[in-house]
């Protein structure tokens, strides 16, 4: 599983936007499919909200990419 810290500068970020700023997907649309169809966990739970609101200190875990996200304050 590979660990990445992703630093934002704001209170939250929406989940779907997570997902770009961190290069796992390219396009919006693939962000609300990879949510909505629950490959997505976050804080070791299935999330099929695109819009969750993630804040420094969750944690984005997308298995079938073997990829671990962990949300900090830059």
């Amino acid at each position: 599983m590979q660990h990445r810290i992703i630093e934002i500068t704001t209170e939250f970020i929406k989940l779907d936007s997570l997902l770009k700023f961190a290069g796992i997907v390219a396009v919006g649309g693939e962000a609300k499919f990879m949510v909505t169809s629950g490959a997505v966990l976050v804080n070791g739970e299935v999330c099929t909200m695109r819009g969750k609101k993630i804040r420094p200190g969750d944690m984005v875990t997308i298995p079938c990419d073997s990829v671990e996200l962990e949300v900090r304050n830059a």
